[in-house]
């Protein structure tokens, strides 16, 4: 029996980051129908909630796609609260000039084994045995400061690597997006447990889906909300930044999305970087 089902909040998991923050403003300061559910919001960096996930601990939580197949036998894609990278995505950044091929005997420091971005770099470049796991808000410090010769940046510190001093390697989103044709590249998305079952299933999609509606509809509210998650960001940069991550791939998927997701997970497969075999399965987007 969930949370939920013995009268308490069902648990929600994000990260501590503006466009997570904006796509739930509705439903943390209570401005949309919540249809008698409540959740209890828990803030963790994304590689947490990947492990959280794996032990079932979570029963809504954002995770990484790359973690989904290792979980999917518990848990759905809800169609909604998807982050895709559109042409741009977690980026390579380094001191000094350095060329793609030079990372692979490289001290890199990277976000998490399971995260998106990790899994896109080695589909770039090939597997990363000196790959070292750090928090992703102390990547470009440490890159700075020489002790990772490159780091993999996601949230934020797309828009602020410059700031440090680096430069720019490798955008994975672009590599993809050119790699398959136009695709998207799938970084992370909300999952649900499959537990809960279709009816309370498809009442969280709604929720979901009508909060991220009601933040894009109350653009200027909710980005001044997020404002309090953006490390070394104006709210300019800051709406900037939502804008590339919560848009209408994060109100629904549709078709496209999917086939970023599913190519995504195909080529992982292919190339050995995902033990698991499950494949993408995703819950209705419950549209009002």
């Amino acid at each position: 029996m969930t949370a939920g089902e013995q009268g308490g909040a069902y648990t929600l998991g994000h990260s501590p980051d503006p466009d997570d923050a904006f796509m739930f403003f509705g439903m943390a300061t209570g401005r949309i129908d919540m249809e008698g559910l409540r959740f209890e919001h828990i803030l963790e960096d994304i590689e947490t909630l990947n492990q959280r996930a794996r032990r079932e601990e979570l029963d809504v939580t954002a995770v990484s796609y790359h973690a989904y197949p290792y979980i999917a036998d518990r848990y759905l894609i809800l169609r909604g609260g998807s982050s895709m990278g559109d042409d741009y995505g977690p980026l390579v950044v380094a001191r000094e000039p350095m060329s793609p091929s030079q990372l692979a005997e490289a001290i890199v420091a990277v976000p998490g084994r399971l995260t998106s971005a990790f899994l896109a770099l080695q589909l770039c470049v090939g597997r990363l045995p000196r790959a070292e796991v750090m928090p992703f808000d102390r990547i470009l410090d440490a890159v700075a400061a020489g002790r990772a010769a490159a780091g993999l940046i996601i949230h934020e510190g797309q828009l602020t690597y410059s700031h440090h001093g680096l430069r720019v390697v490798i955008d994975l989103g672009h590599w993809w997006f050119e790699r398959t044709g136009g695709l998207p590249l799938p970084l992370g998305c909300n999952v649900v447990r499959r537990a809960i079952g279709g009816e309370r299933i498809a009442q969280i999609s709604r929720i979901l889906a009508r909060s991220i509606r009601y933040s894009l509809d109350h653009r200027g509210a909710a980005v001044a909300h997020a404002l309090a998650y953006a490390r070394d960001m104006n709210m300019a940069l800051a709406d900037r930044f939502i804008g590339m991550y919560v848009n209408d791939l994060t109100v629904d998927l549709g078709a496209r999305g999917r086939a970023g997701v599913e190519r995504f997970l195909a080529e992982g497969r292919a190339a050995g970087l995902l033990a698991a075999d499950a494949r993408a399965e995703f819950a209705g987007a419950g549209p009002d």
